[in-house]
């Protein structure tokens, strides 16, 4: 039996403070662009055969109970409390929560209270930068202020994390952009945009990269499956090399988030590049009963110091609860099967699972 008694979530969101009917609830579950297909429900994926499997129990339910029944007993004992049970049967220990999604979400604090862990605050780049563009009118005073928000945030969270990769793609050029560069970028950016206007400009992003690294904090870059609209061609980990190779020695551990469908990608810079490692993050938790193909394939290429476990839930406890859960079956099966073969002893196999289970998390952000 392989074990993992503890968990850090790496990556996640906060939850839902509001009651979901089923069509809310099913949006949040599969994140899409349109309704599900004629005479189907978005419980139809694995996701959500997934949370069917996992989560009735933990609300005193019968595993795979019609999804209009699990919502009638959610409804039943309310959103806080069902919120409590889903994130206390988790077994997550720890959450690093990003912070910059829109929403009624609860903070880091809130989260901490209901699963009995502990949490600490990722920044969203692009969002501290929107809302330093909003409170600054002149282009001096956006690139002084931006400057001074990045260093004072890297004061109390526990990383930084950017989308970059989710809209305008990964393939970045490498250097830090000039200061000539920066300015006329910003004073296009400010001239053109409202208020809450989306950081999109290829400049300011790049900008905004090499400002965060300059905190040594560690840096979360989104790759792979994202949001709705993303443009997944542009969002492989292998356009990240150059990057990669132009931050190494600095001090600042790069994070390559979910990377499906190019985890393999994700767990080769691991591999090769002292200051990267792989998350297993999403990728579990969209390939359902897939998961252990998924978690071996990243095993395959990546040194085991080098993979952090994450949910990547947003909205749901639910998500939570299934990326834990579908984290542990993929991992005990995983290893338990070299354990079996006697490729590994069962020593060595309980030693690695805590390294990606906690241990390695633990490390890289400074939890202990």
């Amino acid at each position: 039996m392989i074990e993992t008694p503890s968990l850090v979530d790496q990556y996640c969101h906060g939850v839902l403070r509001t009651e979901l009917g089923l069509g809310t609830f099913e949006a949040r579950l599969a994140r899409t662009e349109g309704p599900p297909a004629p005479g189907t429900t978005l419980f139809d994926t694995q996701t959500g055969f997934a949370v069917r499997r996992w989560c009735p129990p933990l609300l005193g339910l019968e595993p795979h109970c019609p999804p209009a029944r699990y919502l009638a007993r959610r409804r039943e004992l309310g959103v806080l409390e069902a919120g409590r049970r889903l994130l206390r049967g988790s077994g997550i220990t720890a959450y690093l929560v990003d912070t910059g999604l829109p929403g009624d979400l609860t903070t880091p604090a809130e989260l901490a209270s209901a699963g009995e862990a502990e949490a600490r605050e990722i920044v969203r780049l692009e969002l501290l930068a929107e809302q330093v563009a909003d409170t600054s009118g002149t282009v001096e005073a956006f690139l002084a202020n931006l400057a001074e928000s990045v260093h004072g945030a890297a004061s109390n969270a526990v990383a930084f994390t950017s989308v970059a990769g989710l809209g305008h793609g990964l393939a970045l050029a490498p250097e830090p952009p000039g200061p000539v560069e920066v300015r006329g970028a910003a004073g296009r950016w400010l001239a053109g945009r409202r208020v809450g206007g989306a950081l999109t400009d290829a400049v300011l992003l790049r900008h905004l990269l090499w400002v965060a690294v300059a905190t040594g904090l560690p840096l979360q870059l989104h790759a792979g499956l994202g949001e709705p609209g993303a443009r997944t061609d542009r969002a492989d980990p292998a356009l990240l090399t150059d990057f990669v190779r132009a931050t190494a020695g600095l001090g600042t551990d790069l994070i390559l988030l979910h990377g499906y469908p190019y985890h393999r990608h994700a767990a080769h810079l691991a591999g090769i590049f002292p200051h990267v490692y792989a998350d297993s993050g999403a990728a579990l938790l969209r390939t359902g009963t897939r998961a252990a193909t998924v978690l071996a394939e990243i095993l395959e290429l990546a040194p085991f110091g080098k993979i952090l476990f994450s949910s990547g839930a947003q909205g749901l406890p639910e998500l939570h609860v299934v990326g834990a859960h579908l984290f542990r079956e993929a991992l005990g099966r995983v290893l338990g099967a070299w354990v079996t073969e006697g490729a590994w002893s069962p020593e060595d196999a309980r030693r690695v699972a805590r390294l990606i289970a906690a241990d390695n998390a633990r490390r890289v952000y400074g939890l202990d």
